[in-house]
């Protein structure tokens, strides 16, 4: 039984390299993860046809009980169900006893959030009589107006803006394309930036990417980790509750707080599912408990 599992095990790898074009860290995965399986059943003493849903659930506790973590016990339950689906198709196994195995549910990990005056003291915080200062309150400032993810914002180009209308179009993950408003705060700085600020930065190299850095190039990721970081230590927000990510997270929080319906945020953010922006209603929550347990009698 061994041998013709490990058997099973080596042609799986092997169709998962050749016919689906897996990366060989990725086909050494579920080596990985099957040579586990073989071993537990070796030692069970239990043989491939006899595996069934209790089996393999079996086999997660122990797993679970030995200290594998709950991601890599999520990625094994996968691994799982594409090599029994692998034999029942082309080795032609009579069942996929992997076919119903609950994949182990993530725990819920809230994103720090910023209070709205934290975040108005960081967007406040450029010095505007600088241009650098400039780019930087226009940046923020449209950064918490839409709750863009960082990647979108930093590749917003000039033909994306609509500034007679205040709307930005966004291509976001999967290519989606969507259409986000901002507001009179983000219009009067992006405009002051794009109007005096942008053709002084830009150069050979700039294209016409929305924001530059001083030498002329797009503003990097990096570029703006730093920048983020500056103003949150200027105005005494704790390092550890600043993240790349932070803005649009109190984005999406605070307009949940002040009753926006989940739906109308989920399309802000570009979530294709429901499901993603639900966590901003446990943060809600969570701020709701915070206020109630320091002001009810």
């Amino acid at each position: 039984m061994a041998d013709d599992l490990l058997s099973y095990i080596e042609d799986f790898v092997s169709y998962m390299r050749s016919e689906r074009g897996f990366s060989e860290n990725t086909v050494a995965s579920y080596r990985r993860d099957l040579l586990k399986l073989a071993a537990y059943l070796a030692k069970k003493g239990i043989s491939l046809d006899d595996v069934n849903l209790e089996t393999l659930e079996d086999f997660l506790k122990f797993l679970r009980k030995s200290g594998l973590k709950k991601t890599s016990r999520s990625r094994l339950v996968s691994t799982l169900r594409t090599f029994f689906k692998y034999l029942v198709v082309y080795e032609n196994f009579p069942k996929n006893p992997a076919e119903l195995l609950e994949i182990p549910r993530k725990d819920l990990k809230l994103p720090n959030v910023l209070s709205e005056e934290e975040v108005r003291a960081l967007i406040e915080a450029p010095d505007t009589s600088e241009p650098a200062g400039i780019r930087d309150r226009a940046l923020l400032e449209l950064l918490y107006a839409t709750g863009l993810r960082v990647s979108e914002l930093l590749s917003l180009r000039l033909g994306d803006v609509d500034l007679d209308e205040d709307v930005l179009r966004v291509i976001g993950k999967g290519n989606k394309e969507r259409v986000v408003p901002f507001g009179e705060a983000a219009h009067l700085w992006l405009e002051r930036y794009l109007i005096e600020v942008r053709p002084e930065f830009a150069g050979s190299r700039s294209g016409d990417y929305i924001f530059l850095n001083q030498r002329g190039g797009k503003l990097s990721r990096t570029g703006f980790w730093k920048i983020l970081r500056k103003y949150a230590l200027k105005v005494g927000i704790e390092e550890g509750r600043v993240y790349p990510h932070v803005l649009r997270h109190s984005f999406a929080t605070h307009l949940l707080m002040r009753g926006c319906d989940l739906r109308v945020v989920q399309e802000l953010l570009g979530h294709s599912s429901v499901t993603t922006t639900q966590i901003y209603t446990h943060l809600d929550i969570k701020r709701l408990k915070e206020v109630h347990r320091k002001y009810h009698p």
